[in-house]
């Protein structure tokens, strides 16, 4: 299968498997982030709510595209990692798998709501920190700009999670007038229907944008996997013609041949010959070629990393006013790059399969330790239908937005702001329980350096054992 070796399609194998524990673990990591509050408030029945929130976080991940799964895959840009020993791949895909489901694991033990997100966003970090420290690397084998992004992205938004949630408590004490949902849940009677069903809609909405953001993420590590152990044959969209990119190649080399080097900076003119450079390289595997038979396998990849190369220079050139082009060439130059990314930007269905299930079985199981920290541990006293409500409806609003964005966002650190947010719009900064907010706040900080450590860790001593 793939030509590999069959020892290397076992070990390739074992990564596409160790992917799938990763978000079986995600599932019941993150889940009681949206069963959580039909659980305490008695909306559901624990079997119930677990079941309805695999459910929606089955069809997130169906239905919820892949603009957060390719921010995972260009996080780390395989392209530059990948070299002719298909070892590489497996070292660094089964480093970072491992560094990340550890640190799930272990702090799912203890009953902590720390984020998936960052235990693999800090374990790709790891990986590609580790690589440039390998003798005749060359330059950093991280893209620090996707990773500034992503990690503004994961620090503001339960910032946001927080003080909404303030003001959403604020209006609903304002202008609601029933003030039994400001009260603490019966033990053991369901609350009234109408804020039963309030609650089934926020855990509803939770469930399928965990799945829709979380599970792209899953999405993104199996293609990472994929591109770099077989990237003959996941480097390009099988689906698409490679030559039919040709028009939006010419379109880029006419907008490029309007740019004089004599007129431009230093810097525009060195992008500029790096565009060229790539453009030759695409011109060269297509010349001569009517059909995509007569494409040599190997060429795939260099389509691949030429795309990839145009897209990162042209968002470089097209952002310089220095560099003398007009609006209409620029829109041309942008439209064309972007029509040719659809030949990268991709994930097969089996694959957005493979996650939605391992993340939709995982939340049915391992639920119970982080709903009872969700629902009694962070405050001092029970959730009521207002706190549950409003923190899931924010919640499910701010992983929705980070998504349509193309952004990661943590579930866990969103939600748990949100019911934070809650606690001190009832009493105040006393409400919250001082040691558990600073064991989950402990667990947060020290996810990334720990899980970058580790994954950095994990590389090396795998590429000291494999085959060099």
């Amino acid at each position: 299968m793939f030509g590999l070796e069959p020892h290397v399609l076992l070990l390739l194998i074992a990564c596409l498997v160790a992917a799938c524990a990763f978000e079986f673990v995600n599932g019941f990591h993150d889940t009681a982030n949206a069963v959580a509050t039909v659980i305490y408030t008695n909306s559901l029945r624990p079997w119930v709510a677990v079941v309805w929130s695999a459910f929606w976080n089955f069809v997130g991940v169906i239905a919820g595209g892949i603009s957060v799964a390719m921010s995972i895959v260009y996080l780390l840009p395989v392209e530059s990692l990948v070299d002719q020993n298909v070892y590489h791949g497996i070292a660094m895909v089964g480093a970072l798998i491992v560094a990340a489901i550890i640190w799930n694991v272990g702090t799912w033990y203890y009953g902590l709501p720390s984020s998936s997100s960052h235990a693999l966003i800090g374990s790709i970090l790891g990986v590609g920190i580790a690589f440039s420290l390998l003798p005749g690397s060359g330059a950093s084998a991280v893209n620090w700009g996707k990773a500034g992004e992503t990690g503004a992205a994961l620090l503001i938004s339960p910032l946001f999670g927080f003080s909404l949630t303030i003001v959403l408590m604020f209006l609903l004490r304002r202008f609601v007038r029933n003030k039994a949902i400001f009260k603490e849940p019966h033990k053991r009677k369901p609350p009234p229907i109408w804020i039963r069903l309030i609650l089934i809609a926020t855990c509803t909405l939770v469930s399928y944008f965990h799945g829709s953001n979380d599970g792209q993420k899953g999405v993104g590590l199996i293609m990472l996997i994929l591109i770099g152990i077989v990237p003959v044959h996941f480097a390009l969209n099988q689906k698409l013609n490679p030559l039919d990119m040709r028009d939006s190649l010419t379109r880029v080399e006419q907008v490029m041949q309007k740019l004089n080097p004599a007129e431009l900076g230093e810097a525009d003119r060195k992008l500029l010959a790096e565009v060229r450079t790539q453009t030759t390289t695409l011109d060269q595997i297509f010349a001569g070629k009517t059909d995509v038979k007569q494409l040599p396998e190997q060429s795939r990849f260099e389509i691949r990393k030429a795309i990839l190369l145009l897209y990162t220079r042209a968002k470089k050139l097209t952002a310089s006013e220095k560099v003398p082009l007009s609006s209409a060439d620029r829109k041309v130059y942008e439209d064309s790059i972007a029509q040719m990314r659809t030949f990268t930007d991709y994930a097969p269905w089996q694959v957005s399969l493979m996650v939605a299930l391992s993340l939709g079985i995982g939340t049915m199981i391992g639920w119970q330790r982080i709903v009872k920290t969700i629902g009694e541990r962070i405050g001092k006293e029970h959730l009521t239908y207002a706190q549950g409500a409003s923190s899931e409806l924010v919640a499910a609003a701010m992983i929705g937005a980070s998504t349509g964005f193309g952004l990661p966002s943590s579930t866990t650190h969103v939600l748990s702001s949100a019911i934070a947010g809650s606690m001190v719009a009832n009493r105040g900064i006393k409400n919250l329980n001082p040691q558990m907010v600073r064991n989950i706040a402990l667990a947060w900080v020290l996810t990334l350096p720990v899980t970058m450590v580790l994954a950095g860790g994990l590389f090396l001593l795998f590429r000291s054992i494999m085959p060099s």
